[in-house]
């Protein structure tokens, strides 16, 4: 698929973003329903809506690529598919059902084992991160567009980590001794590949958990910009797998955690 195919695919999604973004704002503010999935995960009418709305705007544009979507998955049938889609309506579920603004709406084009193509919307911080390729990472914030490359924003020197639990454990803390952390900041959903993208924070790792849905957007959206993303042991992180299942996963915003 051409990158200008890419880009106006990309692009004709962020107006249902940012309108399925609102709809989940507007959705908690009424109440939400929830219900428990047999996995014991919630899941509200807003993540059902997000969906329908992103999954019915992605049919139209790409109607014979195949979506595999968090909400609707069979997990009994087994992915073959090379080329298909990635969504996770809203990844941090249980933050949106509790008010917190870390929440993502996230949507992933995987082409041969890879996400070339991701868009994640953050509502509640009304901010949008989207790409199509290598070098062509933006973030629209109030209105205003940027091209973001993982340029370091904390100050020289100091190396923050980002994790998804109050406290690591002690894999993951030893790994990021390696790189000689100055701190952890505890942030949820995919919202934490993205602010490496922007250069906010520089480095997460992690073990093996979630889906390939709840991690393929925002790894667009951090590999694009210039992040080094593989696996804890250094191997390639892949999408595509029968079970969706991720491995481990480490990103960086640059080999050089200091500049």
């Amino acid at each position: 698929m051409k990158t200008s195919e890419l880009k106006f695919i990309c692009e004709s999604l962020i107006e249902t973003f940012n309108d399925a973004g609102k709809v989940s704002i507007d959705l908690y503010k009424k109440g939400l329903k929830i219900e428990m999935k047999k996995d014991k995960s919630p899941v509200s009418n807003g993540d059902l809506e997000v969906n329908e709305l992103i999954t019915n705007k992605i049919r139209s544009l790409t109607p014979s690529i195949p979506i595999v979507s968090e909400e609707t998955v069979n997990l009994r049938v087994k992915n073959k598919a090379k080329i298909f889609w990635l969504i996770d309506p809203i990844d941090g579920t249980k933050e949106y059902i509790v008010g917190k603004d870390e929440y993502t709406l996230n949507a992933a084009l995987v082409i041969n084992t890879v996400p070339v193509l991701g868009i994640v919307g953050v509502p509640k911080k009304n901010r949008l991160f989207y790409t199509y390729g290598p070098g062509e990472c933006y973030l629209i914030e109030n209105g205003s567009t940027t091209k973001i490359n993982c340029e370091k924003k904390q100050p020289k020197g100091r190396i923050v980590a980002l994790s998804s639990v109050i406290k690591p454990s002690n894999v993951i803390l030893n790994k990021l001794k390696t790189f000689n952390v100055s701190s952890i900041v505890k942030m949820a959903s995919s919202y934490k590949f993205c602010v490496i993208a922007a250069g906010e924070y520089d480095i997460y790792a992690a073990k093996e958990r979630a889906n390939e849905w709840d991690y393929a957007a925002g790894h667009a959206v951090a590999q694009n910009a210039g992040a080094i993303i593989k696996t804890l042991d250094g191997k390639p992180f892949l999408y595509g797998k029968e079970d969706y299942r991720n491995p481990s996963l480490l990103i960086k915003r640059a080999e050089n955690l200091n500049v």
